[in-house]
């Protein structure tokens, strides 16, 4: 007999998940395939198959299979497989049509807090459709609406860390503390969770999942990663139940389970109590309820020999007979016949009075039922109270008041008077039990001192607050983890607004734990490079290195660090165990080529540098480096190629702007220089050297005061920035400002005592205001450091004696 197709298809897509969540794609891919052969027709089957394609990189083969399904929307797998794959074949605008599509199984779900080991969702929710979305929309041109899923995305989930880099990395103004901050499903969430631990004595056995049959919850019968299902949850269970060793029965385990333990293959759990308390056993029930008392075997009561009286037998009580009223207790619509020779006793042993009601009757109730039932009648008026008042005589009304009197007595007092009737340990109307006995029972229905309730009662209030302080605990965390995220995202953003020193201290006062992990110091090494403090990064970034040596990630930013640093020996080194680790990383291609520029070997720099923007064509560094080569070699036009291919790759790219000015700086075309310039300034506001570049055009182009502003900006930006102090100085003197620039140059041979042109121009300086002994001094000083620009500095000294006014041009320096 042929199996059901359905039964073969629900067992293969649970090998496919077991294989995708065991990290086997290659047996993942292969069932899959006989998935999609079984049921071609079937969305399920085109997912998982393109969703195995995608995770062994196969682009092409993940886009074909999804593409049915997946660009009309029809499913929403195969729709967010289809434009992860056309994100990375560059078909944007058809992952973008296919997420839209699709957008009705997706809009407004939101999956926080339903990912864990016993509940996993295998398609996406609206924040994840939305970082794709944004970043479709980033590749294809259009950052506006890149910014608007990101946002979307973040408002979903904060935690969406990918969305919140890429929205910082296109410029736009956000606040953080907006961003990592409890959602309305998150405070539901914790505010739901408060209401249930405060009504309910018990805590839940896991209180990040939502109640069992709530839509998107899976429970064992709808989980496909849960293979271990009992029969009749789902067609073909029974298969893997043999697999996993559990025991398929409709009852429940015996033994509590934990619920974030696996349980060993052979056990016997319920699945219910595995995935959280879905319909199974509480786990701390037990420790709330009494247990019940055990059950009474009816036996015929014996004669009593010390009094001579037969006491009838007496029929066991069933739970109808309880409720009943009256003193019908035996269940049986037949009377008992009313013995003639002789009369019973009472629960002291005396004899009982025959009753003169018509109505009475003929034997006695069970002495307990007759006590429960005479607090009930105290306690509440009932129609069984009114039938039973209107069948008593005063007479026995009264006899029930003195035994039930006697009944609360002290055990000690109330065996003190039955001795001397011998009642104790006799078996009367039934009782089997001692009298002791009989009174824990007692105390039991009976409403029990405080000193005595205390630690039974006190118990609920005890799970209560447990389940409260766990609540509280989660909370916390929650709440921790989102100022945490706050800080780091704080520091990202100003780092992508180039903000160093906010970025700085945002990442220093970090938990240590945090600070010291490689992702967070990388962040502070390229703090201190963006400020031009290439030694302290340098240490960073080693340290990063001795953490994680296989660690590609801004590894090319520490090559041009020790570029900087003209650490020749080490550069090469780095490069070597870059390449060593992974051959076909740009960033280690970039090391090589900073290696071969130190060395000044630029066109094998070039090869190098073009070999990364193979490996990543949006790896816009690589651009620029190349860019730099080339005007390095003079080759304009080849660098202007390269810079605008760098601006391409990332239009924030301050570099390739900065590129472009340069080029069109040497080139001569100043205005053109300028706008680049100021293009790159924008990007990089706190940039010193931007900000002097923009200052040097501008002076080119006869712009003295304009020029003047630029230097006192880049200054201020950085005052210990020597290129901007002497060019500062430099414009105060050309603008017959001798004592503001005197004033500068002093400042600039404090920051450089070493350097030769500064001694040059404090001679000139000093020659302009007609102080011929500094002048002498400070050119003799200038000699001694730098004796390749005797010639210069000779024919400056031999002029102290002309009367002309000393023109300074920028050509003329040293």
């Amino acid at each position: 007999m042929a199996p059901s197709t359905s039964h073969v298809a629900t067992q293969l897509r649970q090998l496919v998940f077991y294989h995708l969540d065991n990290d086997l794609t290659q047996n993942a891919l292969f069932t899959a395939g006989r998935l999609h052969g079984q049921d071609p027709r079937s969305a399920d089957a085109a997912h998982l198959f393109a969703l195995c394609h995608l995770r062994l990189g196969n682009l092409k083969a993940a886009y074909d299979y999804s593409r049915e399904k997946g660009f009309r929307g029809h499913h929403l797998g195969c729709a967010y497989v289809f434009a992860q794959a056309c994100l990375g074949l560059q078909r944007y605008h058809e992952g973008i049509t296919a997420l839209d599509r699709a957008r009705g199984f997706w809009g407004g779900r939101n999956h926080w807090n339903k990912h864990s080991e016993v509940a996993r969702r295998h398609v996406p929710d609206a924040a994840a459709v939305n970082c794709l979305l944004g970043k479709l929309w980033r590749a294809h041109g259009d950052v506006t609406k890149a910014i608007a899923c990101y946002t979307e995305a973040l408002k979903l989930n904060p935690f969406m860390w990918d969305a919140f880099e890429d929205l910082c990395d296109t410029g736009a103004v956000i606040r953080t503390s907006n961003i990592f901050k409890m959602t309305p499903e998150m405070s539901a969430f914790f505010s739901t969770s408060s209401l249930n631990a405060a009504s309910s004595d018990m805590p839940p056995a896991n209180s990040n999942l939502p109640p069992p049959g709530q839509n998107g919850f899976f429970t064992p019968g709808n989980d496909p990663f849960n293979s271990s299902i009992p029969t009749g949850t789902r067609n073909g269970g029974g298969l893997f139940s043999k697999f996993n060793g559990f025991n398929m029965t409709n009852g429940n385990s015996a033994h509590a389970v934990d619920a974030e333990t696996p349980a060993a293959n052979g056990g016997n759990h319920d699945e219910d109590v595995m995935m959280g308390d879905a319909g199974g056993s509480g786990l701390g029930r037990a420790t709330t309820e009494p247990p019940h008392a055990p059950v009474r075997r009816s036996r015929q009561a014996p004669t009593l020999t010390d009094s001579g009286v037969d006491v009838p037998k007496m029929k066991a009580m069933t739970t109808r007979s309880r409720v009943r009223s009256g003193t019908d207790t035996s269940g049986n619509d037949e009377p008992v016949k009313p013995a003639t020779t002789a009369q019973k006793r009472t629960v002291s042993g005396n004899m009982a009075q025959p009753s003169t009601a018509s109505t009475a009757p003929t034997s006695q109730p069970r002495r307990s039922h007759r006590l429960m039932q005479s607090v009930q009648d105290h306690i509440r008026p009932s129609s069984s109270r009114t039938l039973a008042s209107s069948a008593r005589d005063v007479e026995s009304k009264e006899r029930e008041k003195r035994e039930l009197r006697r009944a609360r007595l002290p055990t000690a007092a109330r065996s003190s008077k039955t001795s001397t009737n011998s009642g104790v340990g006799r078996v009367i109307s039934g009782n089997r039990k001692p009298i002791d006995a009989v009174d824990r029972e007692r105390s039991l229905k009976e409403p029990r001192p405080a000193s005595v309730a205390s630690g039974v009662a006190s118990k609920a209030p005890e799970n209560e607050s447990q389940a409260q302080q766990e609540l509280a605990k989660e909370r916390e965390a929650l709440q921790w983890l989102l100022e945490f995220f706050g800080k780091l995202g704080s520091g990202y953003f100003h780092l992508s607004r180039y903000s160093m020193l906010a970025a700085f201290n945002e990442f220093t006062s970090l938990p240590s734990a945090q600070r010291e992990t490689p992702w967070v110091l990388a962040q502070i090494g390229k703090t201190w490079y963006e400020r031009g403090q290439y030694a302290e990064a340098a240490q960073v970034f080693e340290k990063v290195k001795q953490m994680v040596p296989s660690r590609m990630e801004d590894m090319e930013v520490y090559s041009t660090v020790l570029w900087h640093l003209k650490r020749e020996t080490e550069l090469a080194y780095l490069a070597h165990e870059l390449i060593e680790a992974d051959r076909l990383s740009p960033q280690a291609w970039c090391a090589i080529g900073n290696s071969f520029s130190l060395q000044r070997e630029h066109d094998q720099a070039i090869k190098c540098f073009k070999r990364a923007t193979q490996l990543d064509p949006k790896f816009a560094y690589a651009y620029t480096l190349q860019g730099h080569e080339h005007v390095t070699n003079e080759e304009f036009d080849k660098a202007l190629l390269a810079y605008r291919s760098a601006i391409s790759a990332d239009i924030r790219h301050y570099n390739g702007w900065y590129g472009l000015g340069r080029v069109y700086d040497r080139m001569g075309k100043y205005e053109n220089a300028e706008k680049h310039f100021k293009n790159a300034a924008q990007i990089n506001p706190t940039n010193p050297v931007l900000i002097v570049c923009i200052g040097t055009v501008l002076e080119k182009t006869h712009k003295p005061q304009a020029a003047l502003r630029q230097f006192s900006i880049a200054c201020e930006l950085d005052p210990k920035s020597n290129l901007a102090r002497f060019r500062k100085a430099r414009a105060l003197m050309n603008m017959r400002q001798p004592r503001e620039a005197l004033a500068e140059f002093e400042v600039l041979k404090e920051l450089a005592p070493d350097e030769a042109n500064v001694h040059f121009m404090l001679g000139r300086l000093h020659k302009m205001m007609g102080d011929k002994t500094s002048a002498i001094r400070h050119f003799t000083v200038a000699l001694n450091l730098d004796p390749k620009a005797s010639q210069y500095i000779k024919e400056a000294m031999e002029s102290l004696e002309d009367d002309e006014d000393d023109d300074y041009d920028e050509d003329d320096g040293v």
